[in-house]
């Protein structure tokens, strides 16, 4: 159990309970079903934070967020994972928190701790970045899918409605920025589907506000969100699926990535399997095959960076499958 120090750890560091309400946020709210559903992702994402923030242990962790609801358990390992990278990040309490909780449970949600680390670089000081855990050279990606989403989450005036752009971005380093700020855009295209409120033309609307070129990686934030969080039914997905024109693709991997984090961590439920079969036009475990077999070998960047290869090579041949 969480000794008195870490108890006293996790009431410092989680964020309150209500910076997950959409009337908070001033987010659409579409029914009180959407409201509800967002409401509870953002709560377990804060639960996953506070087990983790106070937990002694890595197992201790695994042990509490084990006990959540299979739905919306990805959700507390992502806000786990933030709690973990913060505490890397702080100049008391030692590092490897992160290493370690994918030592655990959390290898099989190694998509959402990722991300989680993000959530957390938008929360630590850029000079405590480099003690934050981004080893693997693919998935490291996704740490920016996730500052994005933060950005836009907490941000939304001028990440989404004045459609900020991060330009010259730090991370990874020299000659990367401008692939950083896409990867950004995956973040905050994942985000409008909570600052739409699930309703697709409102989402479509916010994404087709932006410039162009920024819709296709804007759209495959959507089309993950649409499949991992849900909240729609068959004809808002196909609604949505048709709104995305010709980026239906970017929908599709986006969708697919979200399957394999469900997939994998032993957390697919109905809607996914619905969602992926209207955004992909396969099956969910099609889609988890479309990523596994895509991977780039070996998994290192080059004049393209080997998750742009990735994420084209699934586009490419679920295309395919929409189109057959």
């Amino acid at each position: 159990m969480a000794n008195q120090f870490g108890r006293l750890r996790s009431r410092l560091l989680t964020p309150s309970m209500n910076e997950t309400k959409l009337s908070v946020r001033g987010f659409h709210e579409k029914n009180p079903e959407a409201r509800d559903l967002l409401e509870t992702v953002g709560g377990s994402f804060l639960t996953g934070y506070a087990h983790a923030a106070a937990a002694a242990t890595t197992a201790e962790a695994d042990a509490e967020l084990a006990k959540l609801p299979r739905r919306f358990r990805g959700f507390a390992y992502e806000g786990a994972a933030m709690a973990m990278a913060v505490r890397d990040g702080l100049p008391v309490g030692g590092t490897r928190h992160v290493e370690r909780f994918l030592e655990g449970e959390g290898a099989k949600h190694v998509y959402m701790v990722y991300v989680g680390v993000g959530w957390a670089m938008a929360r630590v000081p850029r000079f405590r970045w480099s003690r934050m855990y981004t080893r693997d050279p693919l998935l490291r990606w996704l740490v920016l899918d996730g500052y994005g989403f933060h950005q836009a989450y907490f941000r939304t005036g001028k990440y989404v409605h004045e459609q900020y752009q991060e330009v010259d971005f730090p991370w990874p380093g020299p000659g990367w920025s401008s692939y950083a700020a896409r990867v950004i855009d995956h973040g905050i295209g994942r985000a409008m589907w909570f600052v739409g409120g699930t309703d697709v033309q409102r989402v479509a609307d916010l994404v087709d506000a932006f410039p162009e070129d920024r819709h296709a990686d804007l759209y495959a934030g959507v089309g993950l969100a649409a499949t991992y969080a849900g909240g729609v039914g068959r004809p808002e997905l196909e609604s949505l699926r048709e709104r995305a024109g010709k980026h239906r693709r970017w929908l599709a991997q986006g969708s697919a990535f979200a399957a394999t984090a469900r997939i994998e961590a032993g957390l697919e439920n109905e809607h996914t399997t619905l969602a992926v079969q209207v955004l992909c036009g396969t099956t969910a475990q099609q889609a988890v095959r479309a990523c596994q077999e895509t991977l780039p070998d070996p998994c290192t960047d080059d004049k393209v960076p080997a998750y742009e290869v990735w994420r084209s090579r699934i586009a490419e041949r679920l295309s395919a499958e929409l189109e057959g």
